[in-house]
């Protein structure tokens, strides 16, 4: 952590601009360097110094506002966007990053709880929400520190722990849509350590058909005071989440007349999903100015869901929807585990004007996928021997072996009174060992197949403290992405689902970030402030997709297969306002504008007609200069906060977006919208009836009741919702639609003994 001198007199150009004042608050200068950042565990917490863009969110914060999803506390932030259907699990983006895909795809955000690097088959963030102590968004690429994936930064969230947790707490909610949650959690606190347990429940039938979803949480945290200067931390989470449909629709109209999607089947169903993390973290503060951290754990995610919906019964009839069993006529049934297994270990450790982190990232990781057909269906026309499959074939049955080695380490100094420099630098070696067993997507043979890759990423940065109350930050800062089993043996993993040619000489994908931004603490009309600008570029280069564009397939003319086909650059302004909330009046204000396009896109096809069709139609765009889709280019979210009493706290937020477009070759829009939600907290901070503080909770979400749409993405031509049947154009009709909950609403209480 970083120390610093009593203030001394401010500046008269730096009031200008600052404000028209500052806080009477000592604010300090540097005295004594010490690195703060770290991967496993984020007690070495400070903004000041840092040559990037951070953000903090506290569990308090996430916990006061009773959200039923991760976003609704995220998008405080400027520059975050998410991935959104029904339930609670959520794709967290930065600074517009991969908005451009939307299947299973990673997310260009490290996602790391805990110390854990996680990564989830869908890029999405399972996380208990009741069970969080902080959110820290790092942006900028990340990949000196994290790793793989870090192309837009690292969102590090931390469980909660510590002996303010001692004692029983009971608490329930209930809202529209059969929303329900039931929490407990016990917790101790003594000489030799402290801990806590904790049971969630979280379960709603949803707005959406077949979207009901349900979670269930058991978690913890025990640590464990070995010496003055060290202790041991064990955490764990265990859950088990069920989810059905996403809630999408087919174009404009069913938008309109059925936005709940009640006719129609999304193109997966029946999530099953078992998840369990554990961490062992070991911390020693064996000199005033020396720390070494030990960290082991464990992370296991099971999967099961169905995907593939039906079209051809076994004989060769089509599945229509007046079928008893549309909605349940699915192909294949999917089973997929994977476990993340690691150790990372820090030292660092200063002296006067400067600090020093090296740290030791070993990972080894394995994804297991088995498919299975679940019934017996054909799987073109005309039906026979080479196109009829029966219950029970299997499609895919394989093993990706992924290990990792790296080593990391920051060197952080002072060369002079206002200054601070900070250089990172990270070197990855990774291989992916593939070992595919007989299965009719891969031929009925075995196939094995290895490739590793060699990676270094760096930040370079500093931060000048013009005065005791504002810093410049500036910094340059690289991500990166290997390729993929999949993208690199496309061909030879999957012959029969189509003609992909393989590429072993993929590149992994890069990005340079480039940032400069302010933070100053200042006072606007008598009201203290703590304001954070950035202006940033982020160029990604060598960036990979199959060479004819998305879903689109291979034609006699057109051959797939994946490349670095090009770049994406995403310039930004971003801009945070924080007020005093002492006062009884106070706001948040997060608001960000992205300008985000393609620097290459050569070929892109847009598919008319079904892609499965023997010569389907293809036709050619150069989407080079085209806006991404789905990054509105302004977002604006204001909360406005009254302290009516001390016990009554009451806030209404906005949430704003710009219209953007929803496909690749800009044709088709997502429209802006501008959403209020309202919260009230009634808490008694004495102790009340049963010995209890109590606290009581309302809140409403789209109060005003707007009809609007949560994303909306288009590629190519689609069946029509009702009768199945192609038009050979594309429009606003093809696009694939999640629709905004009209109102809703959620209440509840909780009790801490």
């Amino acid at each position: 952590m970083i120390k610093r001198m009593k203030m001394r007199p401010l500046a008269a150009a730096c009031l200008l601009l600052a404000g028209n004042g500052v806080w009477a608050e000592d604010a300090a200068r540097l005295d004594e360097v010490t690195v703060t950042s770290t991967t496993i565990d984020d007690r070495f917490d400070s903004k000041r110094d840092e040559p990037s863009n951070i953000s903090v969110i506290s569990g308090k914060t996430v916990d006061e506002a009773h959200i039923q999803n991760a976003i609704q506390v995220l998008q405080s932030i400027p520059g975050v966007t998410a991935d959104l259907s029904s339930g609670d699990e959520i794709k967290i983006k930065l600074r517009g990053i991969e908005n451009q895909r939307y299947m299973g795809e990673k997310p260009g955000v490290a996602i790391v709880i805990d110390g854990v690097p996680v990564f989830e088959r869908t890029g999405k963030v399972n996380i208990d929400l009741d069970n969080i102590e902080s959110i820290k968004v790092i942006k900028g690429g990340a990949s000196y520190l994290f790793g793989e994936d870090a192309l837009s930064g690292a969102v590090i969230i931390t469980t909660k722990r510590g002996a303010k947790y001692a004692g029983l707490t009971l608490g329930g909610e209930a809202g529209s849509f059969g929303y329900r949650k039931q929490l407990g959690r016990v917790g101790f606190s003594g000489e030799k350590g402290s801990g806590h347990l904790q049971i969630t429940s979280r379960e709603a039938d949803d707005y959406y058909f077949q979207s009901a979803y349900k979670t269930d949480y058991i978690d913890g945290n025990f640590n464990l005071y070995l010496s003055d200067t060290s202790d041991l931390t064990f955490g764990f989470e265990k859950s088990d989440r069920a989810k059905d449909k996403h809630g999408s629709v087919k174009g404009a109209t069913q938008a309109e007349l059925d936005p709940q999607g009640v006719l129609g089947r999304d193109y997966t169903r029946k999530y099953d999903v078992g998840l369990q993390k554990l961490n062992l973290t070991y911390s020693n503060n064996y000199d005033p100015r020396s720390n070494f951290l030990l960290m082991g754990y464990e992370y296991r995610d099971h999967t099961t869901f169905w995907s593939g919906p039906q079209s051809l019964y076994s004989n060769g009839t089509s599945v229509l929807p007046t079928d008893p069993n549309y909605y349940d006529a699915y192909t294949t049934l999917n089973d997929w585990h994977q476990i993340q297994r690691g150790v990372k270990s820090e030292w660092r450790s200063s002296t006067g004007s400067m600090g020093w982190l090296a740290g030791l990232d070993v990972r080894r990781n394995e994804y297991q996928q088995l498919n299975k057909a679940g019934v017996d269906y054909c799987s073109r026309k005309p039906c026979n021997a080479t196109t009829k499959v029966t219950a029970g074939t299997v499609m895919t049955d394989d093993t990706t072996d992924e290990s990792i080695n790296a080593l990391y380490g920051e060197v952080k100094f002072r060369p002079a009174q206002d200054w601070t420099l900070t250089f990172n630098g990270r070197h990855d070696n990774l291989s992916l060992d593939y070992a595919g067993r007989p299965g009719k997507d891969n031929g009925n043979v075995s196939i094995n197949r290895s490739k590793s890759f060699n990676a270094n990423s760096w930040r370079a940065g500093a931060n000048y403290a013009v005065s005791p109350v504002m810093d410049v930050y500036g910094n340059l800062s690289t991500g990166f992405r290997t390729p993929t089993v999949d993208q690199l043996y496309r061909g030879t993993l999957s012959p029969s689902s189509g003609k992909t040619a393989n590429n072993e000489n993929l590149k992994p994908e890069q990005s340079l970030n480039m940032e400069l931004g302010l933070r100053a603490k200042t006072e606007w009309f008598g009201l203290g402030m703590d304001v954070d600008a950035a202006i940033y570029q982020i160029d990604r280069k060598d960036y990979i997709l199959a060479v004819n564009g998305q879903y689109a397939g291979s034609s006699p003319t057109v051959q797939e297969k994946y490349d670095n086909i090009g770049g994406v650059r995403n310039r930004g302004f971003e801009l945070s306002l924080k007020s005093d909330k002492k006062r009884e009046l106070s706001f948040d204000l997060a608001y960000s504008y992205i300008d985000a396009r393609f620097t290459q896109y050569d070929n892109f096809y847009l598919v008319l007609g079904s892609i499965y069709a023997t010569t389907p139609t293809m036709v050619h765009y150069n989407n080079t200069g085209n806006i991404v889709p789905r990054v509105p280019k302004h977002q604006l979210n204001w909360t406005g906060h009254w302290q009516a009493t001390n016990r009554l706290h009451l806030s209404l937020e906005m949430d704003a977006k710009s219209w953007s477009y929803a496909d690749e070759i800009n044709q088709e829009k997502l429209p802006g919208r501008t959403l209020f939600n309202l919260l009230a907290n009634y808490d008694l901070k004495e102790k009340g009836p049963l010995g209890a503080k109590w606290s009581f909770f309302a809140r409403v979400d789209n109060l005003f009741d707007r009809k609007y749409w949560v994303t909306a993405r288009g590629t190519n031509d689609q069946p029509n919702y009702i009768t199945g049947a192609y038009d050979n154009v594309y429009n606003v009709q093809d696009l694939s639609i999640v629709v905004g909950k009209p109102r809703y609403w959620s209440a509840g209480v909780s009790a801490t003994f």
